[in-house]
């Protein structure tokens, strides 16, 4: 029970590994606050959870490119629990298309989500964190575009990039609070998403040196490490989950 009567908060995490890292942290004491956009999944998301463990979910549905959302959120986070310890900021929404044609809208929704969001719900949180006697940990989710380029993802991968770069400079914020913040960036991962793909399986297999992509439970099993009380020491580092894909550089095109 490495996260008895810690609470967390979580965004995106209705599905895939944001699902699984909420499951994980409430099967380890943690009281859970499961964020989503979509306000039907989040409810089943965190009733599933319960049915396991009565309780240690709550879902807080909405979209976090809202700063006013933001807000609201960890301030009924606090106003019910009266701590936040841990902060996931998992959200992030992939619009694939040409670079030469990319519409300023969707650049400015992956920016909004992507990058403003895990920003000022890093902030909101912070605020709270550098109150309390034991700080907190905050985890961003990043990729491994943000390392390696990937066709059609110009402004995802900018985007992520830039988020392990605010993890790195946070560091000069928020380390005199006893505050750290990482980042992980997962490679190809079978998550709902992906599996609408009747090729990825085979497609990434061949790609990935340990020859099979992530599952959710890979990458939240490094997410629970990331925010655990032993891995305190570990301040504005990227860790990269990918099965090796990214040092040997395949390209799937």
């Amino acid at each position: 029970m490495k996260f008895k009567d810690k609470v967390a908060l979580v965004t995106g995490a209705a599905q895939g590994i944001g699902f699984e890292i909420c499951s994980q942290l409430a099967s380890q004491g943690a009281i859970v606050v499961l964020n989503d956009i979509d306000s039907v999944l989040a409810e089943e998301a965190a009733n599933n959870i319960n049915k396991e463990l009565p309780g240690s979910c709550i879902s807080f549905p909405g979209d976090c490119g809202d700063t006013g959302f933001i807000t609201r959120m960890i301030e009924t986070t606090i106003s019910r629990f009266e701590q936040l310890d841990i902060v996931i900021a998992n959200a992030g929404i992939t619009l694939f298309g040409d670079f030469f044609t990319y519409s300023s809208q969707d650049f400015n929704r992956v920016m909004s989500v992507n990058l403003s969001g895990t920003f000022f719900l890093t902030q909101a949180a912070a605020l709270q964190m550098r109150n309390q006697v034991n700080g907190g940990t905050i985890l961003f989710t990043s990729s491994v575009t943000g390392h390696q380029a990937h066709k059609d993802l110009a402004a995802y991968s900018m985007s992520k990039a830039a988020v392990e770069m605010l993890a790195r400079n946070l560091v000069i914020e928020l380390s005199p609070y006893g505050i750290n913040v990482n980042a992980i960036a997962p490679g190809a991962t079978l998550t709902e998403r992906t599996l609408n793909d009747p090729d990825y399986i085979e497609t990434w297999s061949k790609l990935t040196p340990m020859g099979r992509p992530a599952t959710v439970n890979d990458i939240a099993g490094i997410a629970l490490f990331m925010v655990s009380d032993g891995a305190k020491h570990i301040t504005g580092q990227t860790i990269v989950v990918d099965g090796g894909w990214s040092c040997i550089s395949p390209s799937p095109f």
